[in-house]
């Protein structure tokens, strides 16, 4: 089929100015198409629901000897403020511990948890893992490893 039997297309076949206007629009479309994903991502980062705080675990001592004690350990969100109604669980790492310990926190933050350690053979030291556990229905989470308590032999 020849150009001349379709009556326009020598015209559209000649124009050259599409081409020119092709680029500017894309562009545009571009521009336009950052902008409104910057002020998306922008509204949804600023929704409270989606942010969560680290906990961590205080305990103190940090450093005790085998045998029965009590220990204080106080569970604070990432800008240090002391959490109310987190649990501590405290179990056996490289030392042993009787079981797991847990406590719950208070409104300072502060859980006593009891514990009796224990060293094994020829072993001078060891620790003891500790893990928080947020309170339910809130803002927190305990997904990086936590301070241990080191268990030291005199």
């Amino acid at each position: 089929m020849s150009v001349d039997r379709v009556p326009g297309l020598r015209e559209f076949a000649g124009d050259e100015r599409a081409i020119e206007g092709l680029p500017v629009r894309l562009v545009i479309a571009f521009v336009v198409g950052v902008a409104t994903l910057s002020v998306m991502l922008n509204m949804v980062s600023g929704v409270d629901t989606l942010s969560v705080s680290e906990l961590d675990a205080s305990p103190d001592p940090d450093v005790v000897t085998p045998g029965d004690q009590s220990i204080d350990v106080t569970a604070v969100d990432a800008d240090g403020n002391p959490v109310e109604g987190a649990t501590i669980v405290v179990k056996s790492g490289t030392a042993d511990v009787d079981g797991v310990a847990t406590a719950t926190t208070g409104a300072d933050g502060i859980a006593t948890v009891h514990l009796d350690t224990d060293l094994g053979p020829n072993q001078d030291d060891g620790t003891l893992e500790i893990s928080v556990k947020p309170p339910a229905g809130s803002e927190y989470v305990d997904r990086r490893e936590n301070t241990h308590i080191l268990v030291v032999r005199e």
